[in-house]
């Protein structure tokens, strides 16, 4: 019974976050913007990020090149594609893969205001990836995410929902599995400002799956089997399994350092619990504006 109510609690936590939201979005969609959805002025942005994640699974590392174009202080889009190397650690007992995973395609909004400030993103992938190497489901895939936040001087509480098909990585978090099946998920924390570049991230995230689920290992390939599995950790013993919901169920909490010495330059280490699977994650990320360095060197050259 008591685990009936608790799952009612969360059931209903999601949805009332999801609703807010959405609710903000009314509200300041006629909200006067101060900034462009990614932080620059109008016109093409090109990104490359260099990120990883290593656990007791393996390490995964991934390098993707993304391409936006701002069309204003409110509205963007952006494709991109990731490559991933995969590196199993013994405890898993499997081969080591790597290749391009899934082309995706992102719309963005932002409306910002003193009062709240609002984003929305859906973001749709397209199944490119090897599906017997975990880097696809086989499936196209969505991602509708909401979020809200207020900036209080140096801090910045934030509140984020969405609804999706498939469990996505997270920016401190590049999970050894990919899933598909229906799904809401929430994240709440808040920023802090410590100066000369650096702002802490701490927050808490929930994954609340309904329906079939399907998890695809990264670090299991087709045809073999792999070590381990406590806690709900399938993807360390088999490298598709289908089910309940409770395939990808999880919570956790992470905390995050970010520091940008240059406006074209971004770093970041960040630490991920997940309480479900009993797994603890290092992860780096190195990220180059390289459209911002070029317009940088162009301007330079012609003073």
């Amino acid at each position: 019974m008591r685990t009936i109510t608790h799952m009612k609690a969360r059931h209903l936590l999601l949805v009332l976050v999801f609703v807010a939201t959405n609710l903000a979005a009314l509200r300041d969609a006629h909200a006067q913007a101060t900034a462009s959805p990614t932080g620059h002025e109008r016109g093409f942005v090109i990104y490359e990020a260099f990120e990883g994640s290593t656990n007791s699974d393996g390490v995964i590392t991934t390098l993707t090149t993304s391409a936006s174009y701002n069309f204003n202080n409110h509205f963007a889009a952006g494709i991109g594609i990731p490559i991933y190397f995969d590196h199993t650690s013994s405890s898993t007992g499997s081969t080591s893969s790597s290749g391009i995973g899934n082309v995706f395609l992102t719309l963005r909004g932002v409306w910002k205001n003193p009062v709240l400030n609002y984003g929305t993103s859906l973001t749709g992938s397209a199944p490119t990836g090897n599906q017997n190497k975990g880097l696809s489901t086989g499936h196209a895939t969505f991602d509708w995410d909401n979020r809200v936040e207020h900036d209080f001087g140096l801090l910045t509480p934030f509140a984020d929902a969405g609804l999706a098909n498939s469990v996505t990585d997270t920016r401190y978090f590049l999970r050894p599995f990919t899933s598909f099946g229906k799904l809401l998920h929430s994240e709440a924390g808040a920023d802090l400002d410590l100066s000369h570049s650096f702002t802490l991230t701490l927050s808490a995230y929930d994954i609340l799956p309904f329906g079939t689920q399907t998890v695809f290992s990264r670090f299991v390939n087709a045809g073999t089997v792999g070590k381990g599995g406590l806690h709900g950790r399938v993807f360390e013993v088999n490298h598709a399994t289908s089910g309940t919901a409770d395939l990808t169920r999880d919570n956790g909490y992470t905390a995050g350092l970010d520091y940008s010495p240059k406006p074209y330059l971004n770093l970041d280490v960040g630490y991920t619990r997940s309480v479900h699977f009993a797994l603890n994650t290092i992860s780096f990320g190195v990220g180059f504006n390289v459209s911002s360095f070029l317009f940088r060197n162009s301007q330079s050259s012609t003073r």
